[in-house]
């Protein structure tokens, strides 16, 4: 069985896929990118700033899920720069202080809306 995730917290999908699906005691948070979930616009070209509005979506997704950062066993961060790799992981490491999750950071050529990050996660439900 799975449940689908939907909160106005966060930022509507803009294409055919959900939020986050709970299933099998995992919440798997699709990909998100810097959008305010109010205005559905990024709200500065700034890595640091995307990167702290990518990060507060998606823990809008997961407490509407009943979990929370602190369970985010794995992530998977798509980069249009790598270059941006350092001032990333400054604001990254400031929601995961402690104990962060698997990680993989990969560059890409284009992500949608001209963002600089995506994020997307797994992290236990509130079933574990």
């Amino acid at each position: 069985m799975k449940e689908v995730i939907r909160t106005k917290e966060a930022p509507q999908a803009i294409g055919p896929y959900s939020q986050g699906i709970i299933a099998n005691g995992f919440i798997f948070v699709s990909g998100q990118i810097g959008l305010d979930p109010k205005t559905g616009e990024i709200p500065s070209p700034e890595i640091e700033v995307q990167t702290a509005q990518v990060l507060e979506n998606i823990r809008a997704i997961l407490k509407e899920g009943g979990s929370d950062l602190d369970w985010v066993v794995k992530s998977t961060v798509y980069l249009t720069d790598l270059d941006d790799f350092l001032p990333f992981n400054q604001v990254y490491e400031n929601y995961f202080p402690k104990d962060p999750p698997a990680r993989a950071t990969v560059e890409v050529a284009r992500l949608p809306k001209g963002a600089k990050v995506e994020i997307e996660v797994i992290a236990l439900s509130s079933e574990h």
